[in-house]
């Protein structure tokens, strides 16, 4: 290996070791925001698009909001 090729490599290695360092420190950083995150990811139904959801007016959400409440309490 010529000296051409041990800085490549080198570079290479802490370019590698900045960019983990890096990643490590947005982890830490943000912690709580991506567990939230992560833990609504969990809970979400991947068959379920929201895009093919009829759009309802506020009125009528509160309306099916108050319809809902009614039946629990029944």
């Amino acid at each position: 290996m010529g000296e051409r090729e041990k800085n490549s490599l080198k570079q290479a290695v802490v370019v590698f070791g900045a960019l983990a360092a890096g990643w490590l420190a947005i982890e830490v950083a943000f912690k709580p925001l991506l567990d939230k995150a992560r833990a609504a990811l969990n809970k979400s139904d991947p068959n379920h698009d929201p895009d093919d959801a009829p759009e309802m007016s506020p009125l009528e959400a509160d309306v099916d909001a108050a319809d809902d409440a009614s039946k629990e309490s029944s």
